[in-house]
């Protein structure tokens, strides 16, 4: 039965993702997977206090965990998205939205090319499961900041 809720969601979520919207927080928080314990995200690069150009590549690493794209729901797996510039991290507990400020990578990408104002800029990963929803606990690396010229 889970499986059919599962498949039921998923379906309702790319309805919704499509539209915009997302997954109501109570269907959401049945969704988080758990991790192991050992499990790591991290910016490969840039390093933080890297000078970078306007248009950049920002490698993603993950320790203890494989990737799968959205929508695959597998044990130990997630996709990436890259928080960029948050003022504050975003709720744990509900599906994460696509906006400027968190991008996905539901493909299963493991890097990126970023293109940014000059200026200090954050860049954070934040690994979520199949439906777009963080683990528990939360699989999130530490910020970098990088200056664009």
């Amino acid at each position: 039965m889970k499986k059919i809720l599962s498949a039921f969601v998923i379906l309702i979520w790319a309805f919704l993702i499509g539209l915009g919207l997302a997954i109501p927080p109570v269907l959401a928080a049945e969704l988080a997977s758990d991790v192991p314990n050992n499990a790591q995200v991290y910016i490969i690069s840039p390093a933080t206090g890297d000078i970078v150009s306007e248009t950049f590549k920002v490698k993603f690493g993950l320790k203890g965990m494989g990737i799968a794209p959205a929508g695959i729901e597998k044990p130990n797996t997630g996709h990436h998205h890259l928080l960029v510039d948050l003022q504050e991290l975003p709720d744990f507990t509900v599906y994460l939205p696509a906006t400027d400020h968190i991008r996905h990578f539901g493909g299963g990408q493991t890097e990126t090319t970023l293109t940014l104002p000059p200026g200090k800029h954050q860049l954070q990963l934040l690994l979520a499961n199949y439906a777009h929803v963080p683990h528990e606990p939360p699989i999130i690396s530490e910020p970098i900041t990088v200056t664009v010229r």
